[in-house]
């Protein structure tokens, strides 16, 4: 592990993440003291998985707001919360995508242990408007250009990531709107994510994921 105290993320992230090491340091030291939403601590939990090991990456655009649910995987809460809205209409797609009654834990590790990145634009959400979300703009793009290089399945989110897909292969995204209940209804759902992503990997000789 590459140690960007108090970061820390798998070593293979290193390269991509070491020219923004001032960047780091610069939004370190603003939310110093400040509540944020996941903690900075956490901010880059979801790059714990081993860059070689993503297989597919779902970006979203903003952490959740409320104390408690963020927890540095995208779109993920703890277990012991209430769902938020925009993780139900997750599962509701995933249940009419795939036919399936059950859910995966509200936690996503299902996903994320298979190689599933869970990432927001911004990776840090200050109720005190403290840190804007365009301070980590350099920051997502640097990730989303190198998994872009690598045979990863994008599916983008809302518009802050789908404008993204410039760095991934035309064939290898899936886009649509963001599943919060403002924008669900404007093409989130009915997207088929699940389903179109194990067809691009499956078309490619690699391995569906178990979602």
């Amino acid at each position: 592990m590459v140690d960007f105290s108090p970061v820390r993320f798998d070593q293979s992230w290193a390269k991509v993440l070491a020219p923004y090491e001032s960047e780091l340091k610069s939004i370190e030291k603003s939310l110093e003291g400040k509540i944020t939403y996941p903690s900075y601590e956490s901010a880059f939990r979801a790059l714990t998985i081993p860059l070689e090991k993503v297989r597919v990456v779902i970006f979203g655009q903003d952490p959740y707001p409320t104390p408690g649910n963020a927890t540095g995987f995208a779109f993920a809460v703890p277990t012991d919360v209430k769902i938020p809205a925009s993780l139900r209409n997750i599962f509701k797609e995933y249940q009419e995508d795939l036919g399936r009654n059950q859910m995966p834990s509200s936690d996503l590790s299902q996903w994320s242990n298979q190689g599933v990145l869970l990432l927001n634009r911004a990776l840090t959400y200050s109720p005190d408007g403290e840190l804007s979300s365009d301070d980590w703009i350099p920051i997502t793009n640097a990730i989303a250009q190198e998994l872009g290089e690598r045979d990863v399945v994008a599916i983008l989110w809302g518009n802050d990531a789908r404008n993204l897909r410039h760095y991934f292969r035309g064939n290898w995204v899936i886009e649509s709107a963001h599943p919060s209940p403002l924008s669900a209804y404007r093409g989130f759902f009915g997207s088929k994510p699940f389903s179109r992503t194990n067809e691009i990997l499956e078309k490619n000789n690699l391995p569906p994921v178990t979602w």
